[in-house]
């Protein structure tokens, strides 16, 4: 059995349009609870902005003879998650949200921990868990928004893409580190 959609007329749509042209992309039509998709999002932003530091951390202090190439990677990931930063507090304004950058609550807001680890092996494993919290993370938001906010969901999922890779690429590691 097929669902049938119903289309607004364009005469509806047109006036539905002019109201509340200050929301800028959030229309009549978005019925996610904005409030707690805001929340979310500046707790995904968090995670970023930490996974991001700790990367930048383990690039700079990654020592033995098999540090280059890894420091290398550690930096790729780095960038690779500052760009998930950005499309996160891009898409908090663009639902009419402040991105929340305040250092002073980063790591309460975000999903994975701030862990150096003083060994490569102990930097990788701790890139490793945050990486699969981010999976984790994800995934239930994607699940949560669903139909809801098809724009948030799309982007969410390119995100997630790259966090699979980035496990993948940690576990890997993981495999040629000496124990």
């Amino acid at each position: 059995m097929t669902k049938k959609t119903k289309f607004t007329d364009i005469k509806t749509l047109r006036k539905q349009a002019r109201k509340h042209t200050e929301q800028g992309a959030v229309t009549a039509g978005y019925s996610a609870d904005r409030r707690k998709v805001l929340k979310c999002l500046n707790e995904a932003l968090a995670t970023e902005i930490i996974c991001v530091l700790r990367y930048r951390r383990h690039h700079f202090m990654a020592r033995g003879i098999q540090a280059k190439s890894i420091a290398d990677e550690f930096m790729i990931h780095s960038n690779e998650e500052q760009g998930h930063a950005d499309l996160l507090a891009a898409r908090i304004v663009q639902l009419g949200g402040e991105p929340d950058f305040d250092p002073d609550g980063l790591t309460r807001r975000s999903h994975a921990e701030y862990v150096a680890g003083t060994s490569l092996l102990e930097m990788v494993e701790e890139d490793l868990v945050a990486e699969r919290i981010a999976i984790d993370s994800y995934r239930e938001l994607i699940q949560y928004l669903a139909d809801q906010d098809p724009t948030t969901s799309q982007m969410l999922r390119e995100i997630l893409v790259v966090e699979e890779k980035h496990a993948d690429e940690l576990a890997d590691l993981l495999e040629v580190l000496p124990v």
